[in-house]
Parts: structure tokens; C-alpha cells; sequence
């Protein structure tokens, strides 16, 4: 059964070695530059990995920031990275799910992600899950929320 553990010196490797597919690079930054922007923005970046009984397979990274002036960036999901020979097993649902569970305990309401349109994008992905456009477009992705 898959679980979440806080990013910390013991895993750090674990998450950096999490690689999506060549094709799917164009769509998600890597972990190692999450793992900068989360300590850089530590007060509000939620950073996660996911494990399979003892294998890192999937990293998380999240935000809850309340009072941001961009409603899009105060509770939404920043990046989820499942690494290639993990996909396809209900990993980054998990993830995406466990984020939605934490927003929901912190007293939100609606989580965001911003995606990019294209052939092997994730789009498909969050749709499934419950996502819909907003009709808003940041750095030239597209916003969905989930309303939880």
C-alpha cells in the first residue's frame, strides 16, 4: 500500500533519483529543482514522496498558501513526478488524492494545478480525476481546480 513521507537527508536521494519518462520531461521540472523551490519557499511548500513498501516511487509537491494574492497558487499542486517504471500502477492518483486529503484537514476547499497542453501531457490525467479548466491561463498552462 502506498504512503507519504516528509522529503528529509535520509531520502533526499531517493526523490532526486525519481525520473519520469524522455517524453514527459517537457511537462514537469524535475525533482531536484522542486526540492530547491520547496526549500526556498519552505514556509508554504508541502514536498512528499511517495512509497511502495521500501521504493520511492512518486514525488508530490503542493502548496498552501492561503493569503497569496494569485487564488490559483494558495492550495494547489505544484508538481507530481511518478517515476517511469512506476506508472500506470495508480501512484500519482494516490499522490494527487493524499494532497486533496491534506488540504481538506488544513480547512481548504478547492485545489489547483496548472498544467501545460500537449501530446503526453498530464491533462488527461488530472481530468480524470475530477479536474476541470478554470478558464484561467498562467505562464501559458492551463488552471484546473478540484473542488473538494
Amino acid at each position: 500500500m502506498p504512503r507519504l513521507e516528509e522529503i528529509t537527508p535520509d531520502n533526499v536521494s531517493a526523490a532526486v533519483d525519481i525520473k519520469v519518462g524522455p517524453e514527459q520531461e517537457a511537462f514537469v521540472a524535475p525533482v531536484v529543482t522542486s526540492l530547491a523551490e520547496a526549500y526556498a519557499s519552505r514556509r508554504t511548500a508541502w514536498p512528499r514522496l511517495v512509497y511502495d513498501d521500501d521504493r520511492a516511487v512518486a514525488f508530490v509537491m503542493g502548496n498552501f498558501d492561503p493569503d497569496n494574492e494569485t487564488e490559483a497558487f494558495r492550495c494547489g499542486i505544484w508538481r507530481l513526478n511518478v517515476d517511469r517504471a512506476e506508472q500506470g500502477k495508480g501512484y500519482g492518483r494516490f499522490a494527487v488524492l493524499a494532497f486533496c486529503e491534506e488540504a481538506r484537514r488544513r480547512g481548504h476547499r478547492r485545489v489547483t494545478v496548472l498544467w501545460e497542453q500537449g501530446e503526453g501531457g498530464p491533462e488527461a490525467f488530472y481530468l480524470r480525476l475530477g479536474f476541470r479548466p478554470t478558464g484561467e491561463v498562467l505562464f501559458g498552462e492551463t488552471v484546473g481546480e478540484l473542488l473538494l
